[in-house]
């Protein structure tokens, strides 16, 4: 039952109950309700109003928000407007003025000054660190650290905190959390200083984290000088970090007798985690033990592991076992690995119907593209997880293109490696270079060179790319009919609802425009391109007063009366990038699907993040800071062309929070405006939260920032992707062999390299438990290092 009202109570304050009476819980107590309810020894949470100003008014605001949270808590939270009522000591100093006051047991408890409790999460941390004074303590040394340490052992496990200021929302978990938990744990809270270090994080650190310290005796277990640690992994939050605790919990290794088929998913509350198999053989059952005890220290708070103790079969029957455990594992939970990989593997033996695309080979290949105007070919190979998962998208889409024209087609590269891997100039002449990504999607066209896919590997997205290609480009518009059906309706049923970009190139002859046709030819699938020729287009060109020859751009954020007149260039690549200059919006709102393509101009964003609104007001409040960022960008002129203004609104790209949470290591209250990805580097800058968004202010900090004179709140993690396990490093094993292997060898010779080889594979068997039984700081046991990580 405790477990249950835990439970409730936490998800209640992460924001699981979330619709509330439409009505101000912000009491406006009377002088005889104050003192009424100060002396019935509730706790109180009261502001004496003076005089309001625009601060206090906001203050008032985040006040009456954190009613709803604190009420929980046992607080009662209110006001008190000294204009109507008198309340002696309290409406006569002026030191309340910017100071709101905790009551406990009848007295003042303590006063907070408003430049500490400016938001909810703030008033509400504050206020509960204060009231939680015994179970949460603040160190500042590591020598108090110690200390506390040494007081818990063997009684009570720590959980210690480290948030990079008090007031945010990981401060705000951590008291929600402790106010739970606080009878069972000793929470310890840091802000950084001599503990960072003392823990082995760097003090520019700016992620809050999470440590468990093993202090409370254990069965069959000595507690060390110092306590064992775990670390929390991922994002301080009270729901992850009620999570944790609970893992925290869990047996450090449960023994399985029974055929580890039978073993049933984890139950509540540990259903979400996933589970390690270790097989143990009976000769060495005691090592086995020992072994699966260091592994699970080093596992805890990712899985739990069970040691499974052999039957008697074969040991091809548990190897089986084993993989098909290690896959239930991944298909229950998909956290662990790859999830693409999960799925294919789920799906292995249900191969896709794949009559209805053309399947191409170095033997028909020619025939088919020069049989069709467009041909959509997709390269993948069967053992690609990418390319199987994205093979089901491919079909959906030659399925929705039935009877369009367009020829649906794919090439398996692990059978036809001459066709994927042919090199221009070659005996099978072929309209493109090697294909050495997979999937890969080329639309491909007779006698024209073929034109890469490069969007989101979606069924929507590949339709809508393959609609916008099919027709002609340009497109040739002989009547004035014919313009306006060009620029008002979408070429198929597909596009429905999506307003496509669109060109118009005018032209005295159609001669004259080649530079234009090539440059639309590089646009197909992205733009629509018409062009205007003879009187026509002297018409368009006089009504818009630009002189011919002339491209109109019409970008589908502006509406058709307002295009943009571009001149033509002296080359196709400088039309295109006029073109492109053209149709970017002034403010792009970034989604999943174009970010790649802004992050393509190598520009650095300056990237705004709102979050959902709420109601009218919120809508208003978002619209006027898009506003202000639109500001920015005009009032900044020729200053912002190296970066790109954006925004992300969090409740329509819920995508963005991870974004965000990933930029600065904690979530920030919103809305938050960020500098990201410059090209001098990795930094991360973040516009000072408390201080209003307004376009010369934002000036100001960006010439901050190009002065050398504003400290960088983060930096970009690096693209890198070692190998999952140390011996999944293939090209590091090849690396390795000795360049004479293929070289003739004697019997012997190639008797003892059998010997040498079937060691390597008992090794590599065993390598993660090395890896675990090596290492002395993953061990629960002393060692010179007073903390090193689990």
């Amino acid at each position: 039952m405790w477990m249950c009202i835990a439970v409730f109570l936490l998800w209640m304050k992460s924001g699981g109950c979330t619709e509330k009476a439409n009505t101000s819980d912000l009491m406006e107590y009377t002088a005889a309700d104050f003192y009424e309810k100060l002396h019935s020894g509730k706790m109180m949470f009261i502001y004496f109003e003076h005089k309001v100003s625009p601060t206090i008014s906001l203050f008032l605001v985040e006040l009456e928000k954190s009613a709803d949270a604190l009420q929980d808590y046992g607080v009662l939270v209110g006001k008190v407007n000294c204009n109507k009522e008198l309340v002696h000591a309290y409406c006569t100093e002026e030191r309340v003025l910017h100071t709101a006051f905790l009551f406990r047991g009848g007295k003042e408890f303590l006063g907070f000054d408003l430049d500490t409790v400016f938001d909810v999460n703030s008033i509400v941390s504050e206020v509960l660190f204060a009231i939680l004074r015994d179970e949460v303590k603040y160190v500042h040394t590591d020598t108090d650290l110690l200390a506390m340490e040494k007081a818990a052992r063997g009684k009570k496990d720590i959980v210690l905190g480290y948030v990079r200021s008090l007031g945010t929302q990981e401060h705000r978990s951590m008291m929600e959390t402790a106010y739970v938990y606080g009878s069972k744990y000793q929470f310890i809270l840091i802000t950084g200083g001599p503990v960072l270090k003392h823990l082995g994080v760097n003090e520019l650190s700016h992620s809050s984290r999470v440590w468990f310290l093993h202090c409370r005796v254990h069965s069959g277990f000595v507690i060390p000088m110092t306590c064992p640690l775990t670390l929390m992994r991922k994002p301080l939050s009270t729901l992850s970090l009620h999570s944790f605790l609970q893992l925290m919990e869990a047996p450090l290794v449960s023994e399985v007798y029974n055929d580890p088929s039978s073993v049933q998913p984890p139950q509540f509350p540990y259903q979400q985690t996933p589970q390690v198999f270790l097989f143990s053989r009976p000769t060495t059952a005691h090592l086995d033990l020992d072994t699966a005890t260091t592994l699970a220290w080093r596992l805890r708070g990712l899985a739990l592991l069970l040691l499974v103790h052999r039957l008697k079969e074969s040991k091809g029957r548990g190897m089986e076992i084993g993989r098909n455990l290690e896959w239930r594992k991944v298909s229950h939970f998909g956290h662990l690995d790859d999830e693409i990989a999960a799925s294919v593997y789920e799906n292995r033996g249900d191969l896709p119907d794949m009559d209805s695309i053309t399947q191409l080979t170095s033997d028909n290949f020619h025939t088919a593209v020069a049989q069709s105007s467009l041909t959509v070919a997709l390269f993948y190979l069967k053992w690609d997880a990418a390319s199987m998962a994205f093979l089901s998208s491919f079909l959906d889409v030659a399925e929705g293109l039935t009877d369009s024209g367009v020829q649906m087609s794919a090439v398996d590269c692990g059978e036809w490696t001459d066709l994927c891997a042919a090199q221009p100039g070659s005996s099978l002449p072929i309209p493109f270079r090697p294909i050495t990504a997979f999937p890969s999607v080329l639309l491909l066209r007779p006698q024209e060179s073929a034109q890469h896919y490069r969007g989101m590997l979606g069924t929507e997205a590949l339709h809508r790319f393959i609609m916008l290609s099919h027709p002609a480009s340009p497109v040739l518009l002989s009547t004035q009919e014919e313009v306006t059906s060009f620029l008002q309706e979408v070429p198929h049923p597909v596009l429905a609802g999506y307003t496509p970009d669109r060109l118009l190139g005018l032209f005295e002859t159609h001669r004259g425009a080649p530079l234009f046709t090539e440059a639309a030819k590089s646009l197909r699938g992205e733009v629509l391109t018409g062009l205007l020729t003879d009187g026509l287009a002297e018409k368009w060109a006089a009504e818009h007063s630009v002189d011919l020859p002339a491209v109109l751009v019409f970008p589908s954020w502006r509406t058709h009366t307002h295009p943009s007149a571009l001149p033509v260039s002296s080359s196709a690549e400088e039309l295109l990038s006029h073109i492109n200059t053209a149709l970017l919006h002034p403010l792009p709102e970034l989604t999943v699907e174009n970010l790649p393509s802004f992050l393509s101009l190598g520009k650095a964003l300056l990237l705004l993040f709102v979050g959902e609104e709420e109601d009218e007001f919120g809508r208003r409040q978002n619209q006027a800071l898009v506003e202000e960022m639109r500001g920015v960008v005009e009032l900044g002129g020729r200053r912002m062309e190296p970066y790109l203004a954006c925004w992300i609104h969090l409740g329509r790209t819920p995508a963005g929070m991870s974004v965000l949470g990933s930029y600065l290591g904690y979530m920030p209250p919103l809305p938050a405006l960020v500098l990201t990805h410059l090209p001098s580097g990795g930094e991360i800058y973040q516009y000072p939260p408390n201080m209003p968004i307004g376009a010369p202010s934002v000036l100001q900090w960006l010439q901050r920032i190009e002065d050398g004179t504003e400290s960088a709140a983060g930096l970009l993690g690096e693209d890198s992707w070692p190998p999952a396990v140390k011996f999944y490093d293939f090209l590091k094993i090849m690396d390795m062999q000795e360049p004479n292997s293929a070289q003739q060898q004697t019997p012997e010779e190639e008797e003892e390299e059998e010997e040498v080889v079937d060691e390597k594979e008992v090794n590599m068997e065993e390598d993660v438990l090395e890896e675990a039984t090596d290492s002395s700081s993953s061990s629960p046991t002393p060692n010179n290092n007073p903390h090193s990580e689990l």
